[in-house]
């Protein structure tokens, strides 16, 4: 199922002990988690009864125990772990006691299981103990699901739009979600409120990040080279770019990259697609996962955690990611 289904069955009440959260796109792998954590969770009971894990760092022990922990002031107790098949062999112990721990909390009802991961393989073990209970994540690819996700996306944050913003919303910005996001939300200001955005509206709020600017900074990101990076996110703060739209931007190239190092087709002509399997050879892909990883965090920075202003949290990025 994509995240609209889990919502919607979370909405009638079908609440999985279990939960695969699986995909490349790290926003719909969040939005997915957070639905889930307000279906279990009281906000009183989530500095208590809610545990995250690391794949990197978690013991087989450690996971058993966090799933049989009795919760303190719900009903149920949550417990995220993320990426625990990171394919070293400490990790082998880690992805068996998944299977386990799956098993566990179907049995009893005091704790609700979400593992998250951008990448598995569907015939281990331990990703069959999910059965149906596994919510895709992955970038809308083509015009058609992008179109869905952007009126979805509208609609949730009950704005309207007419065709012609959803078309030009889906040619400005393509699958970047995290800036969709951000545009849609900006576009529904602009039209005002109980207002339906047009093209019109799109046109003057919108930005075109697909220009050059910001395709200048991930190539220069991608190719190493943190001086030139800095400069041209500093000219794209200053002409008005919007820090969740330089995100957004910066997460798409680097699915790409991983994308591309793991075999995989990227839609574009064939002179950009050769710039991005350059790039991909100077990234392992371990490194790649972390970058996405810092993505997210300063995603996190940039929502208000940890109190970074948005510039200095994304200076810090890039100097991260092209180092």
């Amino acid at each position: 199922m994509n995240v609209e289904e889990l919502r919607e069955e979370l909405r009638a009440d079908k609440l999985s002990a279990a939960y695969l959260i699986v995909g490349e796109e790290v926003l719909l792998r969040d939005d997915a988690v957070s639905a889930i954590r307000q279906a279990v969770l009281s906000e009183g009971a989530r500095d208590f009864d809610e545990e995250r894990l690391d794949g990197e760092s978690t013991t087989a022990s450690a996971l058993l125990d966090s799933v049989r922990t009795l919760p303190v002031f719900g009903r149920r107790r949550l417990v995220a772990l993320r990426e625990p098949d990171a394919g070293r062999a400490k990790t082998r112990g880690l992805t068996d006691a998944v299977a386990e721990a799956v098993a566990g909390v179907q049995k009893h009802d005091d704790s609700v299981l979400i593992v998250v991961a951008g990448k598995v393989d569907g015939r281990a073990r331990w990703v069959k103990s999910f059965g149906k209970a596994v919510i895709r994540c992955d970038p809308p690819r083509g015009v058609g699901p992008l179109s869905a996700f952007i009126r979805s996306e509208a609609q949730r944050q009950e704005i309207a739009l007419d065709a012609g913003a959803v078309a030009l919303l889906a040619e400005r910005t393509g699958p970047q979600l995290m800036m969709l996001r951000q545009e849609i939300a900006k576009a529904g200001l602009f039209a005002g409120p109980g207002q339906k955005v047009t093209a019109e509206h799109i046109a003057e709020s919108t930005r075109d990040v697909a220009d050059g600017p910001v395709w200048d900074l991930t190539d220069a990101i991608g190719e190493g080279q943190s001086d030139e990076a800095l400069v041209l996110l500093g000219k794209l703060l200053r002409s008005g770019g919007a820090p969740p739209a330089i995100l957004g931007a910066l997460a798409n190239h680097f699915r790409k990259l991983t994308r591309v190092q793991a075999g995989g087709s990227v839609p574009g002509p064939p002179f950009a697609v050769r710039k991005l399997e350059s790039q991909a050879r100077r990234f392992s892909s371990g490194r790649l996962l972390s970058c996405l990883g810092a993505v997210h965090q300063t995603d996190l920075a940039l929502k208000g955690a940890g109190g970074i202003p948005p510039e200095i949290a994304l200076e810090r990025l890039v100097i991260g990611l092209s180092a």
